[in-house]
């Protein structure tokens, strides 16, 4: 037989429910069963819960005779008042003595959004200064909601607000921070009216009132309004009227009353009739001789904190008779002007006065005349003839023109007119429109230019020298010498500034005979132009020794062992009788510039023609060293390669064909002279 010695079982020692706070009484809610291993009446036969005002415990019966609790409630339940309740469930059995077990019952009340936010003020009022700075504070506004979670999250903002308290206040959202948004006037809106809205998440609302009041600070200055004003006066009339004008403030009280002044030493007077209302008349009749004109001061004050005063100058002339002429502001103007100018540009401006008034003082601007009577000048400058605005009316050249000179009129429209000149010496600025021109080596002949490189030459030999010329000026014309590219990166250099392309190691057998050499000449410009030029450097192994390339000839090798001796022996008889005949014509070119040298007392000078648009570049820098070379050249040869080639001390100057010194500069100077020895 079963005794009773197994007390209930809760399989969950703590049980939560979730119950909504709108939950209606009698609503069950089932709960976990307890188990005994006992059986018959030592099982579980009943349940019952710990004292509580809002639940009491109801067990039913499965169909398979389990016994298992529910939880009813009795009273409504309420998340702001409680949020959470705590319960012991006891199952026990029927045996004697009965067991029983226990397990917590941990009730959580769920919220419901059941409650409205709530402003702690149904009212705001605050007052702020009209000159308040944007982003000022003007109130927080504060609502606090029963409600937890999503339901008590309150977010502000304006309730049916108009689009003008929109631009000018801004409310914070979360915090309910009302800041000014624009700039408040008083002159415009003394007070505004402002509903705001406290919403939580769930859609419930508060409102409240806040109304902003703008307090007048004295920031309107006085205003002068006028009517009617006359000038110029005639200097014989005795107490003439000149201006009519009101004075008005837009502050209000004590902001807003004026006193209006004028200066005490004028020859003038103030009359009022009516408040705020004033006419300003002269004391007596003028002299134009004494005085031309009176600049009068009208002086408006409010009587505010601080005090704002307004000034308004006018200028009352005394008609005169047409007996000054225009006066130019300088005697003489210097305008500058870039080269390649676009069309209609304006270049400055001229300005002459007149003492005198009305239609003697209007005075118009004309072009005169140019210096140089063959310069077209209405092709070049216009001239506005009411400011005295010059024009370019086309894109001038510096190369061309650098510097021109007129004269300019300046004629009243008295009567009779008067009339006066000034000259303006327009000076053309150049551009860097003009790229570097190699004059050595050219680039446009039909055979390139090929530079001799003995073998044996020393680090820092001198090929030769890149001469280049830039049409432009200053430092537009400052060239510059750089190398692009080299057959032997390492084996040559170029002087950046004199162009001299020198060697800067010692030749080897390993290096080819024939090098390719590309340099770039840039000048100093903004943005910088360049020119390339080709060099094509030939390794010897003396000036004294021809250098001639053998074409190839198919080899037959049946042939080749016996052909050697013969090779060797034409080779050699070649060579040697070659070696004769240079020696023989060497010696005979000496003799016959030396015989023409003492004959004539100078040295001859290859017709060489070359470009009559060269300036001259002997101060820029970049010819700093002049340097001459003989050369003497094979006839005949069809290879056209150098034979000979040796420095000449004399520093001859060569003369060039061309124009004269002030239209086309010469180049001077000196450049290898080429003789031929055939």
């Amino acid at each position: 037989m079963d005794v009773n010695d197994n007390s209930p079982i809760f399989l969950e020692k703590e049980m939560v429910l979730e119950i909504p706070e709108n939950s209606p009484v009698g609503a069950v809610f089932l709960l976990e069963s307890a188990t005994d291993l006992d059986v018959g009446i030592n099982a579980v036969q009943s349940y019952v819960i710990s004292q509580s005002s809002h639940f009491h415990v109801k067990m039913r019966v499965n169909p398979d005779g389990r016994k298992y609790p529910e939880l009813v409630l009795d009273k409504v339940l309420d998340y702001e008042e409680q949020h959470e309740l705590s319960l012991i469930l006891t199952a026990l059995d029927g045996g004697t003595p009965p067991r029983s077990g226990t397990a917590l019952v941990r009730v959580e009340v769920i919220d419901i959004n059941d409650n409205s936010p709530e402003f702690d003020q149904m009212f705001y009022e605050v007052t702020i200064p009209e000159n308040s700075m944007l982003g000022s504070l003007l109130i927080t506004a504060s609502a606090w909601d029963l409600d937890s979670g999503i339901n008590g999250e309150v977010s502000y903002a304006f309730s049916h607000a108009s689009e003008d308290i929109r631009k000018t206040f801004a409310i914070d959202k979360h915090s309910g921070e009302i800041r000014l948004r624009g700039y408040l006037d008083f002159e415009t809106t003394e007070s505004y009216s402002i509903i705001i809205k406290a919403t939580d998440r769930g859609g419930l609302f508060g409102k409240s009132t806040v109304r902003i009041q703008v307090m007048d600070v004295n920031d309107n200055f006085p205003e002068i309004i006028v009517s009617s004003f006359i000038s110029p006066i005639p200097e014989n009339t005795a107490e003439t009227l000149v201006m009519i004008f009101s004075i008005r403030d837009k502050d209000s009280g004590k902001n807003g009353k004026m006193v209006c002044t004028i200066p005490e030493d004028l020859p003038f007077m103030l009359k009022s009739s009516i408040e705020n209302y004033y006419h300003l008349e002269t004391e007596g009749a003028l002299d134009r001789e004494s005085k031309a004109e009176y600049n009068i001061t009208i002086s408006v004050t409010d009587l505010g904190t601080p005090r704002l005063a307004t000034h308004h100058t006018i200028t009352v002339q005394v008609s005169d008779i047409n007996d000054n002429a225009p006066a130019f502001t300088q005697t003489s103007y210097t305008m500058f002007v870039r080269e390649n100018n676009s069309p209609a540009l304006h270049i400055g401006t001229i300005s002459a006065t007149d003492s005198d008034s009305g239609s003697n003082a209007h005075i118009t601007y004309s072009l005169l005349s140019a210096q140089d009577p063959q310069l077209d000048l209405t092709s070049l400058i216009s001239i506005n003839a009411d400011n005295g605005q010059l024009f370019a009316l086309r894109a001038l050249d510096y190369e061309t023109l650098q510097a021109f000179e007129f004269r300019v009129g300046a004629t009243d429209q008295g009567f009779p007119a008067l009339s006066s000149q000034a000259l303006v010496r327009m000076v053309v600025l150049d551009d860097n429109d003009n790229a570097p021109f190699v004059l050595y080596p050219l680039q446009n002949a039909s055979a390139p230019c090929t530079e001799l490189l003995p073998r044996a030459a020393e680090p820092g030999y001198l090929i030769t020298k890149v001469v280049a010329v830039d049409r432009d000026s200053g430092q537009n014309a400052w060239l510059s010498f750089q190398l692009l590219k080299a057959t032997e990166p390492g084996l040559f250099s170029v002087w950046a500034h004199n162009g001299e392309v020198r060697t800067t190691r010692l030749l080897s057998e390993r290096d080819v005979s024939k090098h390719r050499l590309v340099l770039l000449v840039k000048d100093n410009g903004d943005p910088p132009r360049s020119a390339s030029v080709t060099l094509h450097v030939l390794l010897v192994d003396g000036f004294s020794q021809p250098y001639l390339p053998l074409p190839e000839v198919a080899r037959n090798p049946a042939h080749e062992e016996d052909a050697l001796t013969l090779y060797l022996v034409i080779a050699l008889a070649s060579v040697s009788s070659l070696f004769l005949l240079s020696v023989l014509l060497f010696v005979a070119v000496r003799l016959c510039r030396r015989a023409r040298a003492a004959s004539l007392g100078v040295c001859s000078v290859p017709d060489v023609h070359f470009p009559d648009h060269l300036v001259d570049i002997s101060g820029v820098g970049t010819l700093s060293q002049s340097y001459q070379y003989e050369v003497c050249m094979m006839g005949g040869s069809g290879t056209n390669e150098f034979r000979f080639l040796k420095p000449v001390s004399p520093n001859l100057q060569p003369q060039f064909p061309g124009k004269e010194r002030d239209e086309s500069p010469t180049l001077r100077n000196s450049f290898g002279l080429f003789g031929d020895c055939n």
